[in-house]
């Protein structure tokens, strides 16, 4: 009996993905590092008469894809844990199940990016290193008020999202001992409160913090939910980390914040369009560091990710529950 034949639209993921799908399947693999990121014309192009595709947030399976695929299509999974990309509501409409890759490690890795982006907006860490490599630490400089930064211990942070890697955020902020603990959720969340969180309001958080850390799924409803209203709302020592989607902030009006000063800073590791342009004003700011959207970018959470994505492919194949299902 033949395999079924999948289609994986990039050949760099961790080596588990293909090593357990070429057990049940006739793998199909576009070759990312010789031909860049796989054209619609060639998505569409490689998952007629599939079984299955392994996707990543490089590409859009939309409408025209999915009808491309034909009625041989019965799951989709991405090796992310975000699923913008997927129309997920016509694959469902048509039986077809999909799947993401919230990887237990992947939690801890975006919660520890959150940490560490943190501290290098409070603390200034990158402006003061540029500093340095620029030879502008002198005898003449160093005095008690120069480059003054803030500290987490005794401060009032925000997480703005409940969900896990908002609760891992949690636990860590915790350990640097804030006088307070916000949080941001639909409803209450126990294991939040249990850390002394309070669940507060978004208007009242954003007035009440000197750090707040996004942590959100962007959905209909959380674009754009830090506007320029509550960007004007807030402290003038604020300092804005963003670990969870680009979308949930309005750009525009963050940077005319950074270049006013209105706010202290910003951490961010994901953009309203991506990847940034180098021309960004968010580039050219010393209150401002920036990563490229590498938070869950560690080995042992891209392995996890890659087992999860399998996982979830070689479940629908047994007929069984998947690991992940959207």
């Amino acid at each position: 009996m033949s395999k079924k034949p999948i289609f994986i639209t990039r050949n760099d993921h961790s080596s588990i993905l293909y090593e357990l799908l070429e057990q049940k399947f006739e793998v199909v693999v576009w070759a990312w590092s010789e031909k860049g990121v796989i054209p619609k014309s060639k998505l569409i192009e490689n998952i007629k008469g599939k079984y299955g595709l392994v996707c990543y947030p490089t590409e859009i399976i939309d409408k025209e894809v999915i009808e491309a695929a034909g009625n041989t299509l019965k799951v989709v999974t991405t090796v992310s844990a975000g699923f913008e990309h997927i129309d997920y509501k016509e694959l469902k409409s048509r039986g077809i199940r999909v799947g993401n890759s919230p990887a237990d490690e992947l939690t801890e890795a975006v919660a520890e990016q959150a940490i560490g982006l943190l501290i290098a907006t409070s603390r200034r860490i990158i402006e003061t290193q540029n500093l340095m490599l620029k030879g502008g630490w002198t005898s003449q400089v160093w005095s008690p008020k120069w480059m003054l930064g803030y500290e987490i211990h005794g401060a009032s942070v925000a997480i703005v999202g409940g969900g896990r890697i908002g609760i891992s955020i949690m636990k860590k902020i915790k350990s640097f001992n804030p006088e307070r603990i916000f949080y941001y959720s639909r409803k209450e969340k126990p294991e939040a409160t249990a850390l002394g969180g309070e669940l507060k309001p978004l208007d009242c958080i954003v007035q009440e913090s000197d750090f707040i850390i996004l942590s959100l799924a962007l959905v209909e409803e959380t674009k754009a939910i830090i506007n320029k209203e509550r960007l004007n709302c807030m402290k003038p020592n604020a300092i804005i980390v963003n670990i969870a989607r680009g979308g949930l902030i309005d750009e525009n009006a963050l940077i005319e914040a950074l270049q006013s000063k209105k706010i202290g800073g910003a951490g961010l590791d994901v953009f309203a369009q991506e990847p940034l342009s180098a021309n960004s004003p968010l580039l050219k700011l010393d209150n401002v560091v920036t990563t490229p959207h590498v938070a869950a970018s560690t080995l042992k959470t891209r392995t996890a990710m890659s087992e999860l994505a399998a996982l979830n492919l070689l479940a629908v194949f047994n007929e069984k529950q998947m690991p992940a299902e959207v």
